[in-house]
């Protein structure tokens, strides 16, 4: 029995045949993965960490249009925090007002790599647990096809006469060598597809996943729930702090602001309408002396 009718047997090709078909698809699957992988990293590379608060309607925006990421970052949105640096728009300014003075940017209270991971971003879009299944298929076959081929070898040995046995075992032994190969090509393929399976993974998905989880873990710091708190807690205090020390000094500055309020407006009135009186006594006196009668008006001063 030579190679090519070895290669021909029905049981080799049902190994050939799965080895290359599983093999296309996981070159299909990991093909899209990377595509939807480097299309995230081309946006994320965009953005920067201080330009993220008056941006991130536009990151937001493009992670809820892009359903290979959409369900991600809905849950990863839920974690961040916008309480620090938040730039308003007034009319064709910005205007940033700061909420706290420690932490700063936008931050989430989880670890990004709890949402941006191997099975939410690779694994879980195809079926992988197929993949990873196939060199125990392979390896199955092995032993499958062999003992069917031994099985149908012995059917075939014939003791009724001396030619037909001779023939019968010559035949036997070529069904066992055809039994064995197929071990050889089942356990040959398994290992061939393990050692392309893991370096196509490692090439088109571990890589641009790695990239996109130092990305995203550059952009969004993280800060445990708390800290947050306890930062609300500490600005809450400032604020009380300040309201109160306002309180107090609302008599002072009201009674401050009175003094200057009367010494700018009715003391000069007063002094004003004291100098009309004298200014017309004055005149009264000097019309008494001059008519020779008796000053009444200088009796009253």
């Amino acid at each position: 029995m030579d190679f090519r009718e070895i290669f021909t047997d029905i049981p080799v090709l049902i190994v050939i045949f799965t080895f290359i078909s599983s093999l296309v698809y996981c070159l299909i699957q990991y093909t899209k993965v990377n595509k939807n992988l480097k299309v995230i990293i081309k946006f994320l590379s965009t953005f920067k960490k201080n330009d993220l608060n008056f941006r991130f309607k536009e990151l937001d925006g493009w992670m809820l249009s892009n359903p290979y990421v959409s369900t991600i970052w809905i849950e990863f949105k839920n974690t961040l925090v916008f309480s620090e640096s938040v730039a308003l728009k007034d009319g064709d300014d910005y205007q940033y007002q700061d909420v706290s003075s420690t932490v700063q940017n936008v931050q989430t209270t989880f670890d990004p790599m709890y949402f941006f991971n191997e099975e939410t971003l690779v694994s879980s879009k195809f079926n992988y647990k197929m993949i990873q299944t196939i060199p125990t298929i392979l390896t199955g076959f092995g032993p499958l096809f062999t003992f069917m081929k031994i099985a149908i070898a012995f059917g075939m040995i014939d003791f009724s006469s001396p030619e037909k046995t001779i023939n019968s075992v010559a035949a036997f032994m070529q069904g066992m060598q055809a039994a064995a190969f197929v071990s050889v090509v089942a356990v040959s393929s398994s290992l061939v597809y393990l050692l392309i399976e893991k370096s196509l993974f490692q090439i088109l998905c571990r890589g641009p996943l790695g990239k996109i989880q130092n990305m995203v873990g550059e952009l969004f710091a993280s800060i445990s729930s708390e800290k947050f708190l306890y930062e609300l807690l500490r600005e809450s205090k400032v604020q009380n702090n300040s309201a109160a020390n306002l309180i107090e000094k609302m008599p002072k500055q009201f009674k401050s602001a009175f003094n200057e309020t009367m010494s700018a407006n009715l003391v000069p009135y007063l002094e004003n309408m004291i100098f009309g009186l004298n200014q017309l006594n004055k005149q009264m006196k000097e019309v008494a002396k001059g008519s020779g009668g008796k000053d009444e008006v200088d009796g009253l001063f």
